[in-house]
């Protein structure tokens, strides 16, 4: 039997994240992973530490913490992680979208964060292969980019430098809370038992909770992400259509049904290797991660609308991940009440990358009961409990 003061469940870039900022702040530290690290929604994404894409005020506000939190580690970290904070832009193809992208800055603007807006000139000098017909667009100069592998990484190795223990392939198979306040967790790789336990387990956190009765109202969204070789230079930094940002939180866009269908908006995203990312797409489908030809092609396709010559160019690869879905699109970085000393970190869906350095933070704060770095009401547990819940099986199946 192992003895530790803090269990983190889940090697992800959360997990890790949670690892090193508990592990530096002088807790005994072990973090649990069922498979490799870092092998399932972290390895299945962009890296993106974005703002652009956030409801303006508490939503925007922690991930510009963020940013600040990850430009931190960029000093502090012994690995590099290929952090570049090049700005990002949403490009709009409509006077519709452009009004719409004005409110949107308005708004951001006065949450106190450094977005603008651009015209047709500002988007020409962005790249040279944009569609000639887009009208405009709107940037935030904050946002950054990163390996999301090497930053989990990082975190991880300068965790284990403070102490922390990390077993892979260690899946839990049950957990249950002792008399005198520790939880004992058996695993494949034998009894741990912890005075704090954290559910850092993304899609899989709902499975953990039920472990102790709990029931965590997070789904498996999927997306599809294409992997391109460019021939000359694209763009510099992230760009993504305005679009997405309707597709994101639920709205109706002027596509054709396919898009429609499984949520297709542009997102490109230039690398460090220099070849790009395109994106998206959303779909609930449970469990399958299996690459679907009809929604790369959707993607394609929308990838080619903004930018016509990229038709020419080749793609290397693509993949397919599940995003932790929530029903009102902000993570649970929460203490559970009526579990002392258990928390949850997870439902991040597609910003699990930009939020993973203040969801760390923020769990070690609540588990040394010192003040949190951000307000952590809109991001409780407790949130929940006036939805009915389904069960997952039947939301996953919609």
């Amino acid at each position: 039997m192992k003895h530790c003061d803090v269990l983190v469940i889940g090697g992800g870039i959360i997990g890790c994240s949670i690892a090193y900022y508990t592990s530096k702040s002088g807790k005994d530290v072990t973090i649990l992973e069922k498979g490799e690290f870092v092998s399932g929604t972290s390895s299945r994404c962009d890296g993106n530490i974005l703002a652009i894409d956030k409801d303006p005020g508490f939503d925007s506000q922690m991930s510009l913490v963020s940013q600040k939190l990850v430009d931190d580690l960029s000093k502090e970290l012994e690995h590099k992680f290929e952090y570049r904070a090049p700005g990002s832009i949403l490009v709009c193809e409509s006077e519709e979208e452009m009004e719409a992208a004005q409110k949107w800055v308005d708004r951001q603007r006065e949450a106190g964060l450094p977005f603008r807006m651009l015209d047709r000139q500002d988007i020409r000098q962005e790249s040279k292969f944009f569609a000639d017909d887009l009208l405009g667009g709107l940037e935030c100069a904050t946002d950054s980019t990163v390996n999301p592998y090497l930053l989990a990484f990082s975190m991880l190795d300068a965790a284990k430098k403070f102490g922390a223990k990390a077993y892979k392939q260690t899946e839990v198979k049950s957990m249950k809370k002792e008399e005198n306040g520790t939880f004992t967790v058996d695993t494949t790789n034998g009894v741990f038992t912890a005075n704090h336990v954290v559910n850092a387990g993304g899609i899989w956190a709902p499975r953990l909770g039920e472990m102790l009765d709990l029931s965590i109202p997070i789904l498996p969204r999927k997306g599809h992400i294409i992997v391109a070789s460019r021939q000359e230079h694209v763009g510099s930094r992230k760009v993504m259509e305005f679009g997405y940002l309707i597709s994101k939180f639920g709205g109706h866009r002027r596509v054709d049904p396919l898009t429609e269908k499984y949520g297709v908006a542009l997102v490109f995203e230039p690398t460090e290797s220099q070849n790009f990312l395109i994106g998206s797409s959303r779909e609930f489908v449970g469990l399958n991660t299996k690459v679907n030809n009809e929604v790369l092609k959707c993607i394609a396709n929308r990838a080619i609308r903004f930018y016509p010559k990229m038709a020419d160019m080749m793609v290397i690869r693509s993949y397919a991940g599940l995003r932790p879905w929530t029903e009102d699109h902000l993570p649970i970085v929460s203490k559970v009440d009526h579990i002392p000393n258990y928390y949850i970190a997870a439902g991040h869906e597609g910003d699990g990358i930009s939020l993973a350095a203040i969801t760390g933070k923020v769990i070690e704060e609540l588990i040394n009961d010192r003040e949190t770095s951000i307000l952590v009401e809109p991001l409780s547990f407790n949130r929940f409990n006036f939805i009915p819940h389904s069960s997952p099986a039947s939301l996953s199946e919609r």
